[in-house]
């Protein structure tokens, strides 16, 4: 029996008492993704002059954030569940977070910070996130991990997330992106 490593993070889902079973079932079966969010990285927003590829210029993870993201890489290995792909928003907290974590970070621009595009982009990325999640549907016995935003995450899914909060992603029949669960390591 596991140890709670699963929490709803206050919100009421109904398979909470079989959140473990039900939420690594689906990690086993692949065809889904765990998008994060990027572990703790206090403060709000990028400093202005903000630039892509220069980390002193962002912000960037705490030693709490680097020690949570570790954390939940830890959490994966002692169920031995290793995602096929590892991509993350090219920010540095997103990145740092994959690496730290997975020991891989993919940058993928579709998951980078809505606040640094235009609507346009906006619209783009998420028809891509959304092309991605298909993709990912598809491929039986493995799982993706996405490190992202939560403005990312919202805006695709609606659901807001703490730092260092999964949810666990498919598609509905419908084609929209559907949370079957949250991802919390204590």
């Amino acid at each position: 029996m596991l140890r709670r490593p699963l929490l709803a993070a206050g919100l009421a889902w109904p398979w909470l008492s079989r959140a473990d079973d039900s939420l690594l079932a689906r990690l086993r079966a692949g065809g889904c993704v765990v998008a994060f969010r990027h572990a703790t990285a206090p403060g709000t927003y990028d400093p202005p002059g903000m630039r892509l590829g220069d980390c002193s210029t962002q912000r960037n993870l705490s030693d709490d954030g680097r020690a949570q993201a570790r954390r939940i890489g830890a959490w994966f290995s002692a169920r031995q569940l290793a995602p096929a792909r590892v991509r993350s928003s090219p920010w540095c907290r997103c990145v740092d977070t994959a690496q730290l974590a997975f020991g891989a970070a993919e940058p993928w621009a579709a998951l980078g910070s809505p606040r640094a595009g235009t609507e346009e982009t906006n619209a783009r990325s998420l028809a891509e996130l959304r092309a991605a999640l298909a993709e990912a549907g598809r491929q039986r016995a493995r799982f993706e991990v996405w490190v992202t935003h939560m403005f990312v995450l919202n805006d695709l899914t609606g659901a807001g997330t703490a730092s260092g909060e999964g949810l666990l992603l498919d598609l509905a029949g419908d084609g929209t992106p559907r949370v079957l669960g949250r991802l919390v390591v204590a």
